[in-house]
């Protein structure tokens, strides 16, 4: 969507890698600047969302197996609800 306000700032970054192992940081920063790129060539946030979601979830499967990812997927309602994953919340 041009001329929306990028998702993945740096700070945002850095707000929520915090306690991350920096191998997990230069991952995101790959992440958000592609997220970014295609958000500024006009690709849908949702698109982004649900492809990311696919790749990440079929690398998982790949490496780890089907049960295995089915388990830590059961997780994520309980971690969503508690705000992980919201952008705008803020940390204390």
């Amino acid at each position: 969507m041009k001329g929306s306000r990028p998702i993945f700032t740096q700070s945002r970054i850095e707000r929520f890698t915090e306690g991350d192992t920096e191998e997990r940081q230069i991952a995101l920063e790959y992440l958000a600047e592609a997220w970014n790129t295609a958000e500024e060539d006009g690709v849908e946030t949702q698109a982004l969302a649900h492809a990311s979601l696919f790749a990440a979830l079929a690398t998982l499967v790949r490496a780890h197996g089907d049960e295995a990812t089915a388990a830590m997927i059961a997780a994520l309602p309980d971690r969503i609800r508690a705000g992980e994953y919201n952008l705008e919340r803020s940390l204390q």
